[in-house]
């Protein structure tokens, strides 16, 4: 049973910083895509970013230069380094994982959630 588990959510001043970490557990041979993604209330939940196998990132106009996304594979993991950030960030955000266990085709979990809150 493979399992994404989030931390590091919490409150945090406008122009603050958090770093979430989601890490993967469970029978994994193979980690395709990591996305982070964020969900705010009365809104669709929105892609934030994208990591590949390779390294390879994208980002969502609203957070480049402020969000960093990355990953240790031995460990892994994925992380988001939210620098700057404002109100409108504010929301649960949700790690996803394509990941490949015993059989050869790549499956998407996901993680439960953490909560992110921008207030003064």
């Amino acid at each position: 049973q493979v399992q994404l588990v989030e931390s590091g959510g919490g409150l945090v001043q406008p122009g603050g910083s958090l770093r979430l970490s989601c890490s993967a557990s469970g029978s994994i041979f193979s980690i395709g895509d990591m996305i982070w993604y964020r969900q705010a209330p009365g809104k669709e939940r929105e892609l934030v970013a994208i990591i590949t196998i390779g390294g390879s990132t994208t980002y969502a106009d609203s957070v480049k230069g402020r969000f960093t996304i990355s990953r240790d594979n031995a460990k892994n993991t994925v992380f988001l380094q939210m620098n700057s950030l404002r109100s409108e960030d504010t929301a649960v955000y949700y790690c996803y994982a394509a990941i490949r266990g015993r059989s050869d085709a790549y499956f998407p979990y996901w993680g439960q959630g953490t909560q992110v809150t921008v207030s003064s």
